[in-house]
């Protein structure tokens, strides 16, 4: 097969999907991005940038519009350069998010087209409006809808599309959802073992084992769509009660979604910090981790925090599942589709420190009485995310296309 994937962040969600295609030989493997840094091999990267930036000038709802047009652009051109060569895709895979894919069908009528559904904007219902402390505003109401648009047309454009969780798929308007088929897109579960003889040093020092109290926390970057504030909150009720606890916080400083804190100039681990003093001889903020790293975090971990908006759920979480951990999850939908309260994992209130700081504290004190959580974990990961079983999955559906 000829394959295309588009996606700006080469590789995004198609790093193991990529590397297996084009580990056979019978296939011809192209990667339309804007990175300039990034290799698969045998892989033919084709890297773009817009002609321009969106006009300073536009129309505020239309900014984001524009934008996705001249990403869209771009990789119409190189789609056209691809055509000249006489290389015809027998499937062309991409994400909308950038408005990459506009003109996929534009170029290439003919092929089939895999869409690629990780999330739609809605003003209702999903993250925009959940937590009562941001304030809505028919702006915001009105700019959303615009920046569904690319979203839209690639959803009408595509002949197929796949998305990582039923959560994810229900945020598309609900006339598509036929063509959406739920697979995600997989964690190693063979390598995602937990490891009893885990040890790590942290930078003041500190030796902490499996047979230390560590509780953690690890997302891309600390704000409130991951639950940060109310996380943070949490901490001093749990720091009383564990006094030999340590907590182990990885993340970053930018704002990966939402808005800044309040203010201007500062982050929302120095705003938090503010607000709520903390031991930083017991609470250690690591930063970005390298991936080994951070599964080495992981390993440590008696009791693992995951808080999230109705949105898109992370691959973190998952992965500390397939790694043993006990999950004290939000009670929000897309948690609540994969931890199933006292089974494989806990749910607590998102907007509550105290339900949040109770059940930490009760899997902190009593973990063999929590063992079995972490077992079932596994085990959901294993049956549901493993990533053999959903490349296969995934290579089946493109098959099926081409």
């Amino acid at each position: 097969m000829n394959i295309v994937f588009i996606h700006q962040n080469m590789p995004g969600q198609y790093k193991h999907l990529a590397a297996r295609l084009a580990a056979d030989p019978a296939n011809r493997v192209v990667f339309i991005t804007k990175r300039t840094d990034r290799e698969i091999p045998n892989v033919r990267r084709l890297s773009y940038q817009p002609s321009r930036k969106a006009r300073e000038n536009a129309h505020p709802y239309l900014v984001s519009t524009e934008n996705a047009v001249l990403h869209g652009q771009a990789a119409a051109r190189l789609l056209m350069g691809l055509r000249e060569e006489g290389f015809r895709p027998d499937v062309i895979v991409g994400h909308p998010g950038w408005g990459e894919t506009l003109f996929v069908k534009d170029v290439f009528p003919n092929t089939p087209y895999l869409n690629y559904c990780e999330f739609f904007y809605r003003a209702q219902g999903l993250d925009v409006g959940f937590d009562p402390s941001v304030p809505v505003n028919i702006d915001t109401v009105l700019r959303l809808r615009m920046r569904s648009t690319p979203l839209l047309l690639a959803l009408e454009a595509c002949d197929r599309g796949i998305a990582p969780t039923e959560w994810q798929r229900d945020s598309h308007p609900a006339p598509f959802h036929s063509k959406i088929e739920v697979i995600h897109d997989g964690v190693d579960t063979a390598q995602l073992l937990p490891d009893p003889d885990i040890r790590i040093t942290l930078a003041d020092g500190t030796v902490l084992t499996r047979q230390d109290e560590v509780l953690t926390y690890a997302v891309r970057n600390l704000e409130p769509y991951r639950g940060f504030p109310s996380f943070i909150r949490a901490l001093p009720r749990i720091l009383e009660a564990r006094p030999k606890a340590h907590v182990l916080i990885a993340g970053g400083d930018e704002v990966s979604y939402g808005s800044a804190p309040p203010g201007g100039g500062k982050s929302w681990r120095e705003t938090m910090l503010a607000e709520v003093p903390l031991d930083p001889a017991r609470v250690h903020f690591l930063g970005h981790l390298p991936y080994d790293r951070y599964l080495s975090v992981l390993r440590l971990s008696r009791a693992h925090v995951y808080l999230t908006y109705p949105f898109v759920l992370s691959w973190s979480m998952v992965e500390s599942m397939a790694l043993g951990c006990v999950v004290i999850g939000s009670d929000t939908a897309p948690v609540r589709e994969v931890i199933r309260h006292g089974e494989n994992g806990l749910l607590a209130d998102f907007f509550s420190p105290e339900d949040i700081a109770a059940k930490t504290i009760a899997v902190l004190e009593e973990p063999d009485s929590f063992a079995p959580l972490a077992r079932a974990a596994r085990e959901t990961a294993v049956e549901r995310f493993d990533l053999s079983h959903c490349l296969e999955r995934q290579i089946a559906l493109i098959r099926a296309m081409a």
